[in-house]
């Protein structure tokens, strides 16, 4: 079977299975009751919900899949699929070779060292002509030089990322490290420069308003810091269109662009309003990690956990769960951890949290375990969890339709 997300989705409203914890958590364990955990579970009513709905939220752009987001080949493809989805935007070059068997058009997220997968993308005419890599300052060019200078190898497709951040007054910095390219005046400089440089042509830009897309506005239980973010990002956003405007009519002065890329799953609405961008970048919103359960203007499905056994009984009002501590990346704290979604009630200690081999929980329902009952998990984030898991039990009408292997679980380990 061929995992298909093109079927009418399940509607956001009350009657969805996944509003009914009683029913959905107890229904992926029997439905999977006959697999050793760790378990991961894809509910593929939820997953149609969350791609239908990012769909709608994206209002006609075409989203690009982020792989980073997903790490398994099958939902990847199966986007792709989908109206509304176009290309992939993976992480490692390593990685977008690997995809480009089946896929072909890819662009790589991130500036590339990987000078074996360099020599293979600049010697293959097809490679070379499915995968666009990033790049914002000379030094990459030199570095893809380095190992096949222009007149050995193909000519490499490449995308200037704009750095999207905020100088905010008083504040700083907002938003994440990445290019130095900020001005419109930095993207057209380079941009004339590559255009005149041998072996090497300018097909698209990047932004990535990680203050806006990846930053929570309804934090649970911390109000303050909700209002902080939502005040930050509705004065973010605006200066940051009128400047993106500025640097793609700059570039596109002196390169034919192909695509101008923005956003993620946080931004789809904002993003999509922005008439400079053709297609915004997104993925996460798929599989639905906890971290989005604190965004107040759209809530995905729960399409993705993982469950582990109880092994232990150590008292009357403890059990210990086998394993646990798939801790996210971020800042440390304790929004990185998996939330305990099932059996609800049960609470980590607090001088041990989530355990790399065991995870001791308190509370009135860990009264209620026994040695082998399953608890279900969510992940902070969502392509991080693949690398925990070799596959994936898709789950539909309550019973496994479809076992998905992870990138894991196809030998890949890309970073």
């Amino acid at each position: 079977m061929t995992l298909d997300l093109r079927m009418t989705g399940v509607p956001a409203t009350d009657a969805a299975e996944w509003r009914r914890p009683e029913r959905y958590w107890p229904g992926l364990t029997a439905a999977t009751a006959h697999l050793d955990a760790p378990v991961g579970a894809l509910h593929l009513g939820a997953l149609r919900h969350n791609a239908l709905d990012m769909q709608r939220r994206a209002n006609g752009t075409p989203i690009r899949v982020a792989s980073k987001s997903l790490r398994v080949r099958g939902v990847v493809e199966a986007l792709l699929e989908m109206p509304g989805y176009r290309g992939v935007l993976a992480y490692t070059l390593a990685e977008a070779l690997w995809l480009a068997d089946t896929i072909d058009d890819i662009v790589v997220g991130y500036p590339t060292a990987e000078r074996g997968a360099i020599r293979r993308l600049a010697s293959d005419p097809d490679f070379a002509a499915r995968i666009t890599v990033m790049v914002d300052s000379s030094a990459q060019l030199d570095l893809i030089d380095a190992v096949l200078p222009p007149s050995r190898r193909e000519t490499i497709r490449v995308c200037v990322e704009l750095d999207a951040s905020w100088n905010a007054p008083l504040l700083g910095h907002l938003g994440v490290r990445r290019s130095p390219v900020h001005s419109p005046d930095d993207a057209a400089a380079l941009a004339a420069y590559i255009v005149n440089r041998p072996g090497f042509e300018l097909v698209g830009i990047m932004s990535y308003e990680a203050q806006i897309a990846g930053v929570v506005n309804r934090p649970a239980g911390r109000p303050v810091d909700g209002a902080v973010n939502r005040w930050m990002q509705s004065r973010s956003m605006p200066e940051l269109l009128e400047r993106r405007a500025r640097a793609v009519a700059a570039v596109r002065a002196v390169a034919d662009l192909e695509f101008v890329n923005g956003g993620g799953t946080g931004s789809l609405e904002v993003t999509a309003a922005d008439a400079s961008v053709t297609e915004i970048a997104a993925g996460s919103g798929i599989f639905g990690g906890h971290l989005f359960d604190g965004y107040q203007h759209f809530t995905p499905a729960p399409a993705a956990a993982f469950a582990l056994d109880v092994v232990r009984r150590p008292s009357h009002d403890h059990a210990t769960i086998l394993g646990g501590g798939w801790i996210a990346s971020g800042p440390p704290a304790a929004d990185r951890l998996p939330r305990i979604v099932w059996p609800e009630g049960l609470v980590m200690e607090p001088r041990e949290m989530a355990g790399e081999v065991q995870t001791p929980v308190h509370g009135a329902s860990a009264r209620g375990l026994t040695a082998g009952d399953r608890v279900w998990f969510r992940h902070t984030k969502s392509g991080e969890l693949a690398e925990h898991l070799n596959e994936f039990a898709v789950v539909e009408a309550g019973e496994v339709v479809e076992m998905l292997p992870s990138y894991r679980g196809e030998g890949k380990a890309f970073l």
